[in-house]
């Protein structure tokens, strides 16, 4: 009976953790604790478990950053099914669909963000799913615009969304400031932030 019970939980732990993984996750789901890309100041060293996993997937020899943004740019049709890989503050989550996981760590002065705005659709969104989150808006041209608090430009220029309908980022991490994205006759702007507690994933942004 007590070899039933370990091995529903087991089951049971690796159920949640791939559906957490497996999908954009939305803020109530956080635990506690161009397409444009600004320069890679920084690369991040993969231990030799992350690349035998990564090798699995296709993806030998690249850092977090480089996974990021192979992962973000590839066509929907093409993008694996059975890969996770979700994106935090500070690292790069992957789960295959034999529960094997690694983490990667992504680079201490860098914050990756990515943004699917909307005309009429959207869906909830915190950690970012660069496999299977998909926005309204795919290969559409977009003029971006970041202004931290102090009047500084942080980013600025035309950006095309990928064929899941967001445009990712490489934001200078802990900045604060304002995003104005203008598509066509329309726009949006909205605050934005890149600390420890904020999004990887940006879907509220409704152009109009």
């Amino acid at each position: 009976m007590r070899r039933v019970s370990r091995l529903l939980l087991t089951a049971t732990v690796a159920f949640v953790t791939a559906t957490t993984l497996a999908a954009c996750a939305p803020a109530n789901d956080v635990p506690d604790e161009t397409t444009g890309s600004a320069p890679h100041v920084q690369e991040t060293p993969v231990t030799e478990a992350a690349d035998v996993f990564l090798e699995r997937h296709g993806l030998a020899g690249l850092d977090a950053t480089a996974v990021i943004d192979t992962l973000e740019a590839m066509p929907v049709a093409e993008r694996p099914t059975n890969l996770m890989a979700s994106v935090r503050p500070d690292e790069l989550v992957l789960m295959d669909d034999e529960n094997n996981q690694t983490t990667l760590s992504l680079p201490d002065d860098m914050f990756y963000v990515s943004i699917a705005p909307y005309a009429a659709q959207t869906h909830d969104c915190f950690f970012h799913s660069l496999t299977t989150c998909l926005g309204e808006l795919a290969n559409e041209d977009l003029e971006i615009t970041i202004v931290g608090d102090d009047g500084a430009e942080i980013a600025a220029g035309t950006y095309t969304t990928n064929d899941n309908g967001f445009v990712g980022l490489w934001l200078p991490r802990d900045i604060s400031g304002t995003i104005t994205i203008v598509a066509g006759e329309q726009t949006v702007t909205a605050p934005i932030a890149t600390g420890a507690d904020d999004p990887t994933c940006v879907t509220t942004l409704q152009i109009v």
